[in-house]
């Protein structure tokens, strides 16, 4: 077994389907794979299981969900179909804006484990920095105590509400999800989280399609070397960077494309001219718009 240093902590290597996937060991010592699919925008529920079905047949460990994307039912039918040992998957979810606060959150947590079908889930992230977070987090902690929950942090976190966060919670969040990818590449969030001991997670990692990004030049060029595609080069160019991925497809050849990005390392320049391809700012969601801010308090995911 390989063990390496990364952004997040210490990485070791096991081996899945033949392939050859990093353990992140979080700051609670849980581990957790460094890729693994998202099911955001998967909606239909018999595609978002035969999605996840052909994920874990792939050779993934490790499956993204969230309460607001409304599949976590679909993603607990495919692990069980599946014939996967239960505590060889990774499981993520997130609770929405609507079920902030303390009793609401640990409604909403039990919730998800029903849905799931689970009698517990491996992280558990509030999605935003808004409403009683606070409130929220002493729900997750609780749970988290309880068995129900192995991990706790946060998504679309920014540096000082996460550090905020760290300093007074009793239990330091573990993940912190955000979006990341070569063209808003979060440089001082992941020194920030570095320096907190909280692993960086990227949602995005392919900017949505924008940017242009499948006819890059650059990410084309520098695939090219390693006989890679523009998909295999962004993921490795985070992964190199110590932050998790969770690239989303519903294609299964999409699906052994992304995974197979453990084989090859990036070199100095390569990493160089790619980093010159970061723009600043996100073109997706802005978290610190008024306008958004509004729209994500408002917005119901359940009556």
């Amino acid at each position: 077994m390989e063990i390496k240093q990364g952004l997040a902590g210490v990485y070791l290597n096991f081996e899945m389907e033949d392939i050859d996937v990093e353990l992140v060991t979080l700051n609670n010592h849980v581990k957790m794979p460094a890729e693994g699919p998202g099911v955001f925008r998967i909606e239909n529920l018999a595609d978002c299981e035969r999605a996840v079905l052909e994920a874990l047949k792939t050779g993934y460990r490790m499956i993204d969900t969230a309460a607001s994307y409304g599949n976590e039912e679909a993603v607990g039918a495919a692990v069980k179909k599946s014939g996967v040992p239960r505590e060889d998957i990774f499981i993520s979810t997130k609770v929405w804006v609507q079920d902030f606060g303390y009793e609401k959150t640990k409604k909403a947590v039990m919730a998800s484990l029903k849905k799931l079908d689970m009698e517990y889930v491996d992280l558990v992230l509030l999605h935003q920095q808004l409403s009683d977070y606070y409130g929220s987090w002493r729900a997750l902690e609780e749970l988290y105590r309880e068995g129900k929950i192995r991990a706790i942090g946060v998504s679309n976190f920014y540096p000082d509400r996460l550090a905020d966060l760290c300093v007074n919670a009793e239990i330091p969040p573990a993940v912190n999800q955000i979006e990341c990818h070569p063209f808003y590449q979060r440089t001082y969030d992941l020194k920030v989280m570095k320096d907190l001991g909280v692993a960086p997670m990227a949602w995005a990692p392919f900017a949505e399609g924008g940017h242009n990004i499948w006819n890059n030049e650059v990410l084309k060029r520098i695939g090219s070397k390693y006989g890679k595609s523009v998909a295999q080069t962004a993921l490795r160019f985070n992964i190199q960077r110590g932050v998790i991925v969770i690239p989303k497809t519903v294609h299964k050849e999409r699906m052994a494309e992304n995974l197979n990005i453990w084989d090859f390392t990036l070199g100095e320049e390569d990493m160089e001219q790619i980093r010159r391809l970061d723009t600043g700012h996100t073109e997706i969601v802005d978290h610190l718009k008024i306008d958004i801010v509004k729209f994500l308090n408002r917005h119901k995911i359940h009556n």
